[in-house]
């Protein structure tokens, strides 16, 4: 789940926790708990991009992601946190995020549909996001699905202890880039554990505005960039949640929750290993 950036949780962080200047780094037994939480998810999402298909509603979608959730002995992140009213986003074509289920909502052919959602399992969050193309999509939409799967990946590949924020903003921003299309800079990665919202905040994009975080064994972030075919302004609908293109243009999404290793990264939300 994006938020804005100033929206980060500013809760006090147990004092147990092993922290990097107000980051939390988990230890091995969170690790491993979020690693299930963080396969609930994957699970889910994975279920969903096998089940969509033309006729559904966005509220079917969310109602089997809430079932699925809490059969597996979790609970949704989503569902009441800041008032949201689901389990899942659920956005569709020039909807960039934060789109609300919605039994009037119905799939089409063609469709560029991102879906958003969160498990708490035993204390821990896991969070990701999938961009699924609806049968036969438009060579834009196709490509541009494409391309923010590949930042993703790009972002992820540069992560490891000893690298920094900067280094994932900055693949993923040439990437999208070199690719023709622009990156909705209103919304922002976070660090996910206790909190669903911790810091630091992943800029999908180089600024002067992000804390240039070096990255620590143990850091657990969920790294989401959000691209559009058009502009890259945004604007909040009446609903106070669904954020949409100004122009009416298609956007795409992916994001996965990422442990920090001591070489690498681990994805814990990797739908290929459920």
């Amino acid at each position: 789940m994006n938020i804005l950036a100033n929206w980060m949780s500013q809760s006090a962080q147990p004092t147990n926790t092993r922290q990097s200047r107000g980051i939390e780094l988990k230890s091995k037994r969170e690790i491993e708990i979020m690693r299930q939480s963080s396969k609930i998810v994957a699970t889910v999402l994975k279920e969903i991009n096998e089940i969509v298909e033309p006729g559904m509603t966005t509220a079917d979608l969310d109602a089997h992601a809430e079932k699925r959730i809490r059969e597996m002995g979790a609970t949704p992140s989503f569902k009441g946190y800041r008032g949201f009213p689901a389990s899942i986003c659920a956005s569709i074509n020039h909807e960039v995020v934060h789109g609300i289920p919605n039994r009037k909502k119905v799939i089409q052919v063609g469709d560029v549909l991102k879906v958003d959602t969160g498990a708490f399992f035993e204390g821990f969050h896991g969070d990701s996001c999938i961009t699924i193309a609806v049968q036969e999509v438009t060579a834009e939409a196709a490509k541009l699905i494409q391309v923010a799967e590949e930042a993703l990946y790009k972002g992820i590949e540069q992560v490891k202890e000893g690298n920094y924020l900067m280094d994932i903003a900055g693949a993923i921003q040439d990437h999208v880039e070199d690719h023709g299309f622009v990156i909705v800079e209103e919304f922002t990665g976070h660090g996910v554990g206790r909190n669903l919202h911790e810091e630091p905040s992943v800029f999908n994009y180089r600024t002067r505005e992000m804390r240039n975080v070096r990255l620590r064994e143990g850091m657990t972030l969920a790294i989401e960039p959000i691209l559009n075919a058009g502009s890259k302004v945004t604007k909040i609908l009446r609903d106070r949640w669904t954020a949409v293109t100004v122009d009416n243009s298609l956007s795409a999404q992916f994001e996965h929750t990422v442990l920090v290793t001591k070489t690498g990264y681990e994805i814990l939300t990797d739908r290929n290993l459920v």
